[in-house]
């Protein structure tokens, strides 16, 4: 019974991480260690949920979880099962199996989603974007809305619409192009990924749509950091500011946006100077990939 309990316990260690990360603001000093602390949380908190059902499962074996699994499939192609493993046991396991099944086919069934949402609108700009030389490195839409995102990607593109370019002064312009090269060199849109396909596997758990959520922010406070890295705070503020007070914000499905994610706390957080948390990061860094580790080495024993 020690390797369930691990797995019970394990799970239960990633829910309260996953409750005390969404409640801090700690977070918002330090999003890159709070990103990873995140996708520690979902890993460990992915393999429990299978690793619990298959435990159960294979407790006849008395042997660690990887092992036994083994065992079991050797037993199966043999047509020799041990005593006291029965329909119930296989049950189990099989239940532990599918929850992997659905978290792998809901990744895929992401990444093909996302795939073809960035490709559609890749050959979309082909049709109706324009270079322009007062914004290097972009394309520009011929829309009044205001618009900033990046279409991430092998190729990632920066698009800012018409609309943003008369929007902003030419710091707060350089500072939002720098903001959206940020998510393509970091490549945001898979740190948001395996979130995306929890969501779409668990619908059911709030935790796990703040888990997004808090993600989504932090991305954006990530690229926010590495903009004012060069241009300092009030351009990008200012920027954030004009989107706020903007009407008609676009962001396409497949994009990162600059104007779609808690625009006055990102402003809130610009303009008051925090040092960041460190040993707080590193604690928090610490436990949670303690709850990731935990199963990773059940399933490896």
């Amino acid at each position: 019974m020690a390797h369930p309990l691990h797995f019970a316990a394990s799970m239960l260690a990633c829910w309260l991480i996953a409750q005390v990360l969404a409640r801090s603001t700690w977070t918002w000093r330090s999003p890159r260690v709070a990103i990873l602390c995140w996708q520690a949380v979902g890993l460990g908190a992915g393999l429990s949920a299978m690793g619990l059902p298959i435990s159960l499962g294979l407790i006849p074996y008395q042997r660690g979880t990887g092992s036994a699994l083994l065992t079991l499939a050797g037993d199966l192609r043999d047509g020799s099962l041990p005593a006291g493993l029965g329909a119930v046991h296989l049950g189990l396991v099989g239940i532990g199996l599918g929850i992997g099944a659905v978290l792998l086919a809901t990744t895929v069934r992401s990444i093909h989603g996302a795939v073809r949402a960035q490709r559609r609108h890749r050959d979309l700009l082909t049709l109706v974007a324009r270079r322009d030389p007062t914004v290097p490195g972009a394309l520009v839409l011929d829309h009044p809305g205001a618009a900033a995102y990046c279409l991430p990607g092998v190729r990632p593109r920066v698009v800012v619409s018409a609309g943003t370019v008369s929007l902003l002064d030419r710091a707060e312009l350089e500072a939002v192009l720098t903001h959206e090269r940020a998510h393509a060199q970091e490549r945001h849109d898979l740190v948001l990924l395996p979130f995306t396909a929890l969501c779409h596997a668990l619908p059911w758990f709030r935790w796990v749509r703040e888990a997004h959520e808090r993600v989504s922010l932090l991305v954006e406070m990530r690229a926010d950091d590495k903009a004012r890295e060069v241009h300092a705070e009030a351009p990008l503020a200012g920027a954030l500011r004009r989107f706020a007070a903007a009407g008609n914000r676009i962001t396409p499905a497949g994009t990162l946006g600059l104007g779609d994610r808690d625009l006055d706390v990102r402003v809130q957080r610009l303009l008051v100077a925090e040092r960041p948390p460190r040993l707080l990061g590193a604690v928090a860094l610490a436990m949670t990939t303690t709850a990731a580790a935990l199963p990773v080495s059940l399933f490896l024993s």
